[in-house]
């Protein structure tokens, strides 16, 4: 059958795979409940009635805040079909964060996820206000479910009729950008623009009826709604990962064939793994970092039979096990959301783990280019090529622009902000800057707000500095600054696992973060790390200072966006000190 509208997926599912037993799952009581097809659209049923019992009316919105869980997908459905736009809210919000959206969307109605969100919410929203957990004194979202069922005969042809007029151009969902520039704005998407997109991701995953995917990204954010669409157009089981730490728990209990992840979360990965490597002793850690150092060369084409006889020695000493800690079933991993560093494209695809680089934006419901599983439509360093249905070129200036049925219907109540990316042709800019190689592998290269000119006129792309920086294990994140200064500098933020290890290899002992900077020892390790990423740069790109800062950066603490971006206002004005000092002194000699 035909999909044009989420809610068709129900049907799919109920013409399809009707005997599926294990639509989604997830943790109750750290045990897995899993919920069949009649589960997912007998849920979905009664949760519109219910809604519409309660007097919502169509184009109303409802919004979600709530970690990954099945629940959410009958609420989704049950506003899809229903005329109700859904608002998926991420949970790292503060009150007010919290409050600008719901005034700006004009919310009726909310689900949440737990005591905490339902403290932080219930002054917004005191009368339709439900939770996914159990919280003393509030409305559970079985109320909800239970009413629906009891209205049915009531509701049932109200929400038929509605299906029934539902265009897939139609609005069906709401999603505030993460704003790491400045204030969110409420990105409006409709059917169609999701299903296009969904329909054509699973042309490249090829996830089967008989295989599961795990959930791990925010499901409010547009790259995960995105990932659980396509996978339910495949009839794929979605796992979802209890929170953040069980993923390596959740990996080896549900071994799944697919997921997806931002690059922080493979670097995280990776660094753990080669901190594996470091506590070996003898020919077994030789053995390891000969695997890595093999890994780290791998090619998609043209490796010698030399290569070849070595890779398969090493794929069974050592990358076999890689496999295994993933489950050992993986097939593809979705990555999106930042740039990819290419050594770890090299490392995991050797070790037999296909990362599928993409690239796309909330305003494009999600993909506008992607690798592909397979030469010749695959290309290390790239976020690969358009995907089925978009159009795609480069500006004079170098801006990626966009076309085709994924780009949004606009900004919510903002038409001046929708007219400034969407020109009269029709072409979506995207902001941020590419080159094609080849003229079909799209590269990016950096944001083009967040590109600085040095003093002497010079520009500077921060991204690609940061990307390398990372590859050091023991940087966690850094930001790279000199905007309208004599020198390129930047803001260090450790990663104090593999630093604290290191500390006690060269028995130094470990007081607080704070002091632990300033060691003489620690700050002699980061010179020589700098110094050594400066080889590989330009001179004007070359970090002549620096600054070790003791916090961890994280969304929590307002550093990072939900999706683990650098949100460079927060970070200029938190380090407005250490970065005066900075560029106070005179610049390093290299």
């Amino acid at each position: 059958m035909e999909v044009t509208r989420t809610f068709d997926l129900l049907e799919r599912y109920a013409t399809n795979f009707s005997d599926k037993k294990d639509v989604f799952a997830g943790k109750v009581n750290r045990e897995w409940v899993k919920h069949s097809v009649s589960d997912y659209i007998d849920n979905s049923n009664f949760v519109s009635y219910g809604l519409l019992a309660l007097g919502l009316k169509k184009g109303d919105k409802v919004a979600t805040i709530t970690n990954n869980r099945p629940e959410w997908n009958f609420v989704d459905m049950g506003l899809s079909q229903s005329g109700l736009l859904h608002v998926p809210i991420f949970t790292t919000l503060n009150s007010e964060g919290y409050k600008e959206i719901f005034e700006h969307a004009g919310i009726k109605a909310a689900f949440v996820s737990d005591k905490k969100l339902y403290t932080i919410i219930k002054p917004l929203m005191p009368e339709l206000l439900f939770t996914f957990n159990e919280v003393e004194g509030a409305k559970h979202w079985t109320e909800v479910r239970d009413l629906g069922k009891e209205k049915t005969a009531e509701f049932k042809d109200v929400v038929i009729k509605t299906k029934k007029g539902t265009k897939p151009t139609d609005p069906v969902t709401l999603i505030y950008t993460s704003g790491t520039t400045g204030n969110p704005k409420g990105v409006l998407l409709s059917h169609w623009n999701l299903m296009s997109n969904a329909i054509a991701a699973s042309k490249v995953f090829k996830l089967q009826p008989d295989q599961r995917y795990l959930s791990i990204l925010p499901i409010c954010h547009v790259g995960e709604r995105l990932g659980c669409y396509q996978t339910q157009y495949s009839g794929c089981s979605i796992y979802y990962a209890e929170n953040v730490a069980s993923i390596a728990n959740d990996l080896k209990d549900v071994k799944p064939h697919g997921f997806g992840a931002v690059p922080r979360i493979l670097e995280k990965v990776y660094d753990r793994i080669i901190s594996k490597g470091e506590k070996l002793t003898g020919i077994k850690k030789k053995l390891f970092f000969w695997a890595v150092d093999l890994g780290l060369k791998y090619k998609l084409e043209g490796n010698s039979l030399w290569y070849k006889l070595q890779h398969k020695i090493a794929d069974k000493l050592i990358f076999s096990k890689w496999r295994e800690a993933v489950g050992g079933n993986i097939v593809s991993v979705g990555i999106g959301g930042a740039a990819l560093q290419p050594r770890l494209e090299k490392v995991f695809w050797a070790a037999g783990i296909k990362l599928l680089n993409m690239y796309g934006l909330t305003e494009t419901a999600t993909i506008i280019t992607q690798n592909r599983q397979h030469l010749p439509e695959l290309r290390f360093g790239t976020v690969g090529s358009k995907i089925e249905g978009v159009e795609l070129k480069i500006a004079a200036d170098g801006e990626i622009l966009c076309k085709g049925p994924n780009v949004m219907l606009g900004y919510y109540k903002n038409e001046e902000a929708t007219k400034e990316v969407i020109d009269s042709n029709g072409w979506f800019h995207t902001g941020d800057i590419g080159v094609l190689d080849d003229g079909k592998f799209l590269r990016i290269t950096d944001r083009k707000k967040e590109i600085f000119k040095l003093s002497n006129s010079i520009y500077i792309s921060p991204q690609a500095i940061e990307s390398l920086f990372k590859e050091s294990v023991f940087i966690d994140q850094i930001m790279v600054i000199g905007d309208g200064e004599k020198f390129t500098s930047a803001l260090l933020a450790p990663n104090f696992e593999a630093l604290n290890e290191w500390c006690i290899r060269n028995k130094i002992n470990i007081d607080s973060k704070p002091e632990l900077i300033n060691m003489p020892a620690v700050n002699q390790l980061y010179t020589g790390i700098v110094k050594e990423f400066n080889k590989r740069l330009s001179k004007d790109e070359q970090v002549k200072q620096f600054r070790i800062v003791s916090d961890d950066w994280t969304p929590d603490s307002g550093e990072l966006s939900p999706t683990l971006k650098l949100k460079r206002r927060v970070l200029l004005d938190k380090y407005k000190e250490l970065i005066s000092d900075i560029f106070n002194k005179k610049a390093v000699s290299e």
